[in-house]
């Protein structure tokens, strides 16, 4: 099979996929974004991140190029109300393209990394970049530990020291089949783990 048949089975078999939209700076300064759906949590003590990034024709990815370059990215999470917004980010723009701006959106400074945060996305993850696998022409798999996890209030709910997400509030999207399917996170069912119990063994004593 060719590789973009390779893809479309895969990409609409392996679902819902959560979305990363990623802000990148350059080296010159000029600030990209885009969504990712190649993307999920691998670790939580250091914790972890992953992206997937494949090859474009003729040149690497600006996400690709930036985080090679500077080992800095931000992860924003997309609710179903930034959707129209986050697409407008997928466009083809050349480099010395600020997304972001093309967007109207607007950002905020992160903590301990120079490529800005999305204001209006409820959660932003703050990623140096750990590891950069080259797993085919042009294509990356990048692995970043996040230093910093900004969360919105209205997403949070419980003890304050200890919060828990409120996953009605965050309504997060996922990518589905094809090239412009997606889905929200809010058709849920519970299903508890089960627990093992070893067989008991009795014993008797000889009188």
């Amino acid at each position: 099979m060719s590789g973009a048949d390779r893809y479309r089975l895969l990409a609409s078999t392996i679902m819902p996929r959560p979305i990363a939209w990623v802000v990148t700076r350059a080296l010159d300064g000029c600030v990209n974004a885009a969504p990712y759906s190649f993307f999920n949590m691998f670790g939580s003590d250091d914790p972890v991140i992953a992206l997937g990034i494949l090859a474009r024709p003729g040149s690497p990815k600006d996400t690709a190029a930036n985080i090679r370059a500077t080992g800095e990215f931000v992860v924003n999470l997309v609710p179903f109300d930034l959707v129209e917004t986050m697409n407008a980010t997928c466009v083809d723009a050349p480099p010395e393209v600020d997304e972001l701006a093309h967007a109207d959106l607007a950002t905020l400074p992160s903590v301990a990394i120079a490529p800005p945060r999305i204001a209006a996305s409820p959660v932003a993850f703050e990623c140096k970049l750990t590891h950069l696998l080259d797993t085919g022409p042009g294509q990356l798999l990048v692995v970043g530990q996040i230093l910093h996890a900004h969360y919105a209030q209205h997403v949070l709910t419980g003890d304050p020291q200890r919060p828990r997400v409120d996953h009605a509030a965050l309504d997060l999207v996922g990518r589905m089949h094809g090239p412009s399917a997606y889905t929200r996170t809010r058709d849920l069912f519970d299903l508890d783990r089960p627990l093992w119990h070893a067989p008991q063994i009795s014993s008797t004593t000889a009188s």
